[in-house]
């Protein structure tokens, strides 16, 4: 062999060997296991690499666990985590140990791919750590959404989820006879060491990519959310005994004689939350929040039940809901429907005039609502004073917000955040925009569903409270139950993202406080109204919305900040949660003196909540983004105002005020100059005129392209001169953070 080729060889083994004994960290193996693992055939080539095994032992990487038996050397640098790329293919992994995240460049990401779990190898942990991605413990998914690209004798799908960084190859017979451009679901199959895509099949065909149908199919597939229930799953519903029995109503509270009513969206179909009023002869009010007794029908172990928890939440797509539970329960059984008997599961409340509550209790009962309101009737009815049913709408209104003001105080934070909803025509073409915004009909329910998972909460955790709860010399306090509770928890923000919050806002003349929780939370519900109808409240809104950590579920409660909780937990909405549905089972097996759940089996389906809720709020906005881009694209070169909603180093995201569709000019598309990142002042600026485009910036952009499958909007800047400042930058600050 001559010397330059061997020496080829040598560094190719040194790092092949290298990363094969990484990859199998617990095993020891020969050269000629090594060799054969490494499809080594070559006489000399195997003498090389027992030179290499021989080198690397002797440079620390390697030891010879037994005679002529190599094993990588544990350097305790491994760490095990979730891996998230950038659109670019570099990545960071999340540690299961909660260290920093570690950067992996591209060409060490291995075999990986988005969210799978993966072990690694820190080999920079100063400052920023680096690492390498050593093997794929867990895939985080299998199937994949894709465009199908057919070629003369092979095809490749590229993947909709710009986080994911290859093509998958696919043999021409396993594309189920998928025409070139269709959307497709492919199925990772295997990918050989050294290949630079995986290989796969298609197991579906969703159709044309562009059209509606399959545009939102494919949305379902990519988040792997459900078409349809199975028919075990429709059988067993259909199946149940709905039948309202006398014997089952002697065992509940009777609420059919008391006003009740639902108050809903108009296009709602599952009724899951009533409120009851009457007046007691001391004159306090009675006020029952009416849950459907969804856990009645579903029992554990049960096919629905497995599904439910399966599901976890229903999906609100742009144009349909994705269940947790069959129609015959969520729009029959247990929808609260006017003028029918229906079992619930009840908080009622004793009050007086100031809000003040006396007595509470929970259980099961049965109701017969006298009417179904749309939030917009009882909207009219609270601003006229006028309709059906108006003196109990005005007494829970008036109710309502005393509860709200005491939230307040104990530093509630109010975002009012508008939700972009869309008109769409028989074929589900967007014909128009608008915003859903809440009004006192809407606070009204959300005030007495918040004080009925309050106090189910603390009444898990603590057990019942004596009458007059509120008076001050009530010194003695109850000891939490040993019983596991499932909470519905908010931890509170870091300092440092309310810092960097705070040195944003003050460029626009506002503060938020930091250090204290409650005056912090003043501050934020000063700061969302004093932004109100201001230019840049969207963008003030979104960063305040960042700043925050992620409400999730858990048997560790450490409350509720946003919401000024010390105890809450979710138990209004059984039909679309399965956390609800815990604990309703939870409160049922305390009432009964009984025994539901071990803390850790609820801990695991409190964390299984809490990645579905998160799955369905991307596939939410998936939907969203989708019909933004189809109401857009028949107005290419249109112009409208827009606010500069965020700036990356690549370019300038612009939300439309009039229909918040969000889109991006790219930086090398400004012919004016060249610009560059300034990320720590969030904008960007012209090398030679010193023009900055800033965050919260109000510009005039055209639609330069809307792409249907990329789901991705493109604008240009027609005029709105940002600020100018002739500014010398001589090492612009370079952007390394995720995009």
């Amino acid at each position: 062999m001559a010397k330059s080729k061997k020496k080829q060889v040598q560094r190719f083994l040194f790092e092949e060997v290298l990363a094969f004994l990484k990859h199998n960290a617990d095993k020891a193996f020969n050269y000629k296991q090594v060799a054969a693992a490494m499809e080594i055939d070559n006489e000399s080539e195997r003498f090389t690499l027992l030179e290499t095994l021989e080198a690397l032992k002797h440079q620390g990487f390697v030891l010879e666990k037994e005679i002529g038996k190599y094993q990588i050397k544990d350097t305790k640098s491994y760490l095990s985590g979730t891996i998230d790329f950038t659109t670019q293919g570099t990545a960071y992994v999340v540690t299961e140990a909660g260290e920093k995240d570690v950067f992996i460049a591209f060409r060490k990401t291995k075999d990986a791919l988005q969210g799978d779990l993966v072990k690694i190898n820190v080999f920079n942990r100063r400052g920023n750590p680096e690492g390498e991605v050593i093997e794929v413990i867990k895939r985080a998914k299998t199937k994949f959404v894709g465009t199908i690209q057919v070629m003369p004798k092979f095809a490749f799908v590229v993947p909709d989820y710009n986080k994911l960084h290859v093509d998958f190859f696919v043999p021409l017979e396993h594309t189920l006879h998928a025409k070139n451009g269709q959307k497709v679901v492919v199925e990772l199959t295997e990918w050989k060491r050294g290949s630079e895509n995986p290989n796969g099949k298609v197991v579906e065909v969703l159709g044309n990519a562009g059209e509606h149908e399959t545009e939102i199919h494919a949305i379902m597939a990519e988040y792997g959310l459900p078409m349809h229930f199975s028919e075990k799953v429709e059988n067993e519903a259909k199946q149940l005994d709905t039948r309202i029995k006398e014997q089952e109503i002697t065992k509940r509270r009777d609420f059919r004689n008391v006003t009740t009513f639902t108050i809903d969206p108009a296009d709602a179909k599952d009724f899951d939350d009533a409120l009851s009023l009457q007046k007691l002869e001391n004159g306090h009010w009675e006020i029952g929040v009416h849950i459907a007794d969804v856990t009645h029908y579903v029992k554990p172990g049960t096919i629905l039940d497995d599904e439910a928890v399966n599901r976890a939440t229903s999906v609100y797509l742009v144009d349909r809901c994705v269940p947790m539970l069959p129609e015959v329960l969520s729009n029959f059984a247990c929808s609260l429907r006017p003028n029918e008997e229906k079992y619930c599961f009840s908080a009622v409340f004793e009050m007086d005039d100031k809000a003040k509550i006396y007595q509470q209790w929970f259980g099961k009962t049965v109701i017969n609502s006298n009417h179904r309101f749309t939030y917009e009737e009882a909207q009219t009815i609270i601003e006229t004073e006028q309709g059906i049913f108006k003196d109990e709408i005005l007494t829970l209104d008036r109710l309502a917000k005393l509860l709200r003001a005491e939230r307040t105080a104990h530093g509630s934070i109010f975002f009012d955040k508008a939700e972009v909803k869309f008109h769409l025509d028989d074929d589900g073409t967007p014909t128009g925009v608008y915003f859903k915004t809440q009004k006192d009909a809407h606070k009204l329910i959300e005030d007495f569903m918040l004080l009925a998972n309050r106090k189910v909460a603390e009444f898990l955790a603590k057990g019942d409270k004596p009458k007059n709860t509120e008076e001050k010399n009530h010194k003695k306090k109850k000891e939490e139950s040993k019983e596991p509770v499932i909470y519905r928890i908010h931890d509170v923000p870091k300092d440092d993202k309310l810092l960097e919050l705070n040195q944003f806002v003050e460029r626009f003349g506002y503060s938020v406080a930091v250090g204290n929780k409650q005056k912090t939370a003043q501050s934020i519900n000063k700061l969302l109204t004093d932004v109100k109808n201001k230019k840049e409240q969207s963008m003030i809104e979104l960063l305040a919305i960042r700043s925050m950590p992620k409400a999730v579920y858990t048997t560790k409660n450490v409350g509720h900040y946003g919401l000024g909780f010390e105890y809450y937990t979710h138990f209004t909405s059984p039909i679309r949660r399965y956390p609800d549905m815990l604990v309703h089972r939870l409160l049922e097996a305390k009432l009964n003196h009984t025994h539901y759940l071990k803390a850790d089996e609820l801990e695991l389906l409190a964390k299984h909540s809490s990645d579905m809720e998160r799955l369905a709020a991307d596939a939410e906005r998936a939907s969203v983004k989708y019909k933004q881009v189809e109401y857009l694209e028949d107005k290419i070169g249109e112009e409208f105002d827009g606010i500069i909603s965020g700036v990356t180093e690549w370019g300038i995201f612009v939300e439309i005020i009039e229909n918040k569709c969000e889109g991006r000019v790219g930086l090398r598309d400004i012919k004016d100059d060249q610009y560059v990142f300034d990320e720590e002042n969030y904008r960007v600026v012209g090398r030679r005129t010193g023009r900055i485009y800033s965050l919260g910036d109000k510009v005039r952009i055209k639609v330069k392209r809307a792409d249907l499958i990329k789901k991705q909007l493109d604008f240009e800047f027609v005029s709105g001169e940002p600020s100018k400042k002739e500014i010398e930058i001589r090492n612009p600050k370079r952007y390394k953070k995720r995009k």
